[in-house]
């Protein structure tokens, strides 16, 4: 593997350059559910903003929300930001070089603790992330869902022996780029695995057997209508949400269920945006107000101006409202 990392492996990432703990542990959370191409922009702009942890942790929450608009996942944002506090108000303003101690923060759980310690730090620790857990699974065979209690701790067992004390970091790293470049979910290419005369899956004739995992029940569907309120100055009514759950923190339009009473206005085409555990299908309306004591006050609301928008952080389908939004007001100057 270490042969395989000197030659192929990825170096130049932008976390792997003018490599710091902070910086690790942000790209950690970062590609939690989430491609390489995806975050490096998020990764580069949050880094402008937030060059160092003290900066994360002085920042507005907004201004953080805003920053991850369109990654999704918000609660990795929240916690990320919860996380530099208390590592400023209990560590000295770094983060804690011990497994525990990174485990006790927010957002950080076993193996992002691991790369931390291995990636950011230089020391001996493991990482099991997906790419890593396939790897395994694949080279060992090992029947059983991950997911499971005993067959998790069997993927810790496995990947602690196999770490090394000499490189640990580069192995780490090695594991990673294996899973995300060869070893990939559908179409491994064990001709060129530098493990592939050992991997006990392939030896089987179906290394995509592994890991194996429980069929997934079918995904819920939901409905609810959105209502832009756009009032004569060109500002449309948003409301934060609360601070936990779905788009905790982030900022909306008024929510309906569909059968519920709304008021006249523009029906916009429904689209779907899919979380992991459910498919959403926004329905939004346009309501016209003539000024903006016309609109019904809502807690948490605000009047947005739409040409600029305030730095102001949103879920995803929010944002493709808004800048269809943006377009109409524009038009109608």
């Amino acid at each position: 593997m270490l042969a395989w990392y000197d030659r192929h492996g990825r170096k130049d990432l932008p976390w792997q350059l003018a490599v710091t703990p902070y910086r690790v542990w942000v790209s950690e959370i970062m590609l939690q559910q989430t491609q390489v191409s995806t975050v490096i922009p998020y990764f580069l702009r949050f880094m402008t903003s937030y060059p160092t942890l003290a900066d994360l942790a002085e920042a507005p929450l907004d201004d953080v929300l805003h920053h991850w608009t369109g990654l999704g996942y918000y609660a990795r944002a929240r916690n990320l930001r919860k996380a530099a506090q208390l590592a400023v108000d209990h560590h000295g303003g770094e983060l804690p070089d011990s497994l525990d101690a990174l485990a006790e923060l927010p957002g950080i759980g076993r193996s992002t603790a691991g790369a931390i310690l291995s990636l950011g730090m230089g020391q001996r620790a493991v990482i099991l992330d997906g790419n890593v857990k396939r790897v395994l699974a694949r080279h060992e065979a090992l029947a059983g869902d991950p997911a499971q209690a005993d067959v998790l701790r069997r993927f810790w067992q496995i990947a602690d022996d196999y770490t090394p004390a000499d490189r640990a970091p580069n192995y780490n790293q090695a594991m990673m780029d294996l899973g995300a470049t060869l070893c990939t979910r559908s179409r491994p290419a064990c001709a060129v695995c530098p493990v592939t005369a050992t991997c006990r899956g392939r030896a089987e004739g179906e290394p995509t057997r592994y890991p194996q995992k429980k069929r997934k029940a079918a995904v819920p569907e939901r409905s609810a209508r959105l209502l832009l309120r756009l009032n004569a100055q060109g500002q449309v009514w948003m409301r934060q949400r609360p601070p936990a759950g779905l788009w905790g923190g982030l900022w909306t339009f008024p929510e309906l269920a569909l059968d519920e009473a709304a008021p006249a206005g523009e029906d916009w085409p429904a689209f779907t945006h899919v979380f992991t555990h459910f498919r959403l299908h926004i329905h939004p309306r346009l309501v016209r107000v003539a000024q903006a004591a016309d609109a019904v006050a809502e807690g948490d609301g605000r009047w947005v101006t739409l040409a600029p928008l305030p730095a102001l952080g949103v879920p995803a389908p929010v944002q493709q409202l808004l800048q269809r939004l943006q377009a109409l007001v524009e038009n109608e100057k």
